[in-house]
């Protein structure tokens, strides 16, 4: 009996420490779990910022650049629902104020815009800007400073450069025409202004005969081209002052076989433009990064919805592509556009 007791007695310690470590247990496991929890709920609680990216068109190379660049950073980020909507017609500034307007009522936490006319898109940049909505403008500048960032390159500066190199292909002298995007918008104008501006101070015996806005539209351009070379056949030299402008001179100097006869400066780097380059139908092109524009943007718009310092004029670049440095700028271009 006595060692029966005993035995029963050991038996029951064993069972309560037992019970006493498996309550420790459960105890030490469910922080663990609480916080698992909690980790789970942060994740699927991190605020999505609704961003929306407004460009001139949806065809140009450039846009289309812009908008992968924007993409990319979205995705980097994470938290970015890109929205991207652009004028089913080159350069309408009407439509780009109704997709404002929309954003707006929409209540987008951002909008990304780059303006096709720098005086009708402004009261309804000013109108996000009153809402709360930060507004970052992209390649192209409004009539007022009620916006958090300009994100652009620096067209003062890419068309002196433009005016240099078509100058040094003249030799400082001859007639040429200019053949640009649309009329109003601050990119077009200050491509324009800083080009002639440049001229008269420092190639004064060039004649500028004519400016023609083509929309950005390379058909009109050329057939602009075509009847400016038919009406002065001493012409020396074109300057475009955008992608679709440059390319439809660049068609025109081919259909006229004045390849190296007349010297073209245009603007931007697409496919038909490197072409263009290596075949000499233009000799120049001022090429940005639109790319980065568009990764730029998105960043900068989310860091503004966090509350961070962000600058208040971003420049992107610009560099003269030409037959001699044609592959390395393709190369540095689109390595750009593979991070």
């Amino acid at each position: 009996m006595k060692r029966s007791s005993i035995f029963l007695t050991i038996l029951v310690l064993v069972l309560a420490i037992s019970l006493v470590f498996s309550g420790c247990s459960s105890k030490q496991q469910t922080p663990s779990s609480s916080s698992t929890q909690e980790s789970s709920q942060t994740a699927s609680s991190e605020k999505k910022y609704n961003i929306v990216l407004i460009t001139m068109d949806s065809m140009d190379e450039h846009w289309l650049a812009v908008k992968a660049g924007a993409e990319a950073k979205a995705k980097e980020l994470g938290n970015v629902q890109l929205t991207f909507r652009a004028p089913a017609e080159k350069a309408d500034p009407n439509e780009q104020v109704r997709m404002m307007e929309d954003a707006i009522n929409q209540k987008a936490d951002a909008i990304l815009i780059a303006p096709t006319d720098q005086t009708a898109l402004t009261p309804v940049v000013e109108k996000a800007f009153d809402a709360g909505i930060p507004v970052i403008l992209i390649d192209s500048p409004v009539k007022t400073d009620k916006y958090v960032s300009f994100v652009a390159t620096d067209n003062i500066k890419a068309a002196e450069m433009a005016a240099d190199k078509l100058g040094e292909l003249l030799g400082g002298k001859g007639k040429i025409a200019i053949i640009s995007a649309q009329p109003g918008s601050g990119t077009t104008i200050m491509r324009e202004n800083g080009f002639k501006d440049r001229l008269k101070e420092k190639y004064p015996d060039i004649q500028i005969i004519t400016t023609q806005y083509s929309m950005g539209d390379k058909n009109r351009a050329l057939n602009q081209a075509l009847d400016i070379l038919t009406a002065h056949p001493d012409l020396a030299g074109f300057y475009g002052t955008n992608e679709g402008s440059t390319i439809g001179i660049a068609m025109a100097i081919k259909q006229k076989d004045l390849a190296g006869k007349v010297k073209v400066v245009g603007f931007d780097i697409s496919q038909a433009t490197i072409n263009a380059i290596k075949e000499n139908y233009i000799q120049a092109s001022m090429v940005q990064n639109p790319y980065m524009m568009g990764y730029k943007g998105v960043e900068i718009a989310v860091d503004k919805l966090q509350g961070k310092e962000v600058p208040k004029r971003v420049d992107t670049g610009v560099t003269v592509m030409t037959k001699d440095n044609v592959d390395e700028v393709v190369k540095e271009y689109y390595k750009g556009q593979s991070k």
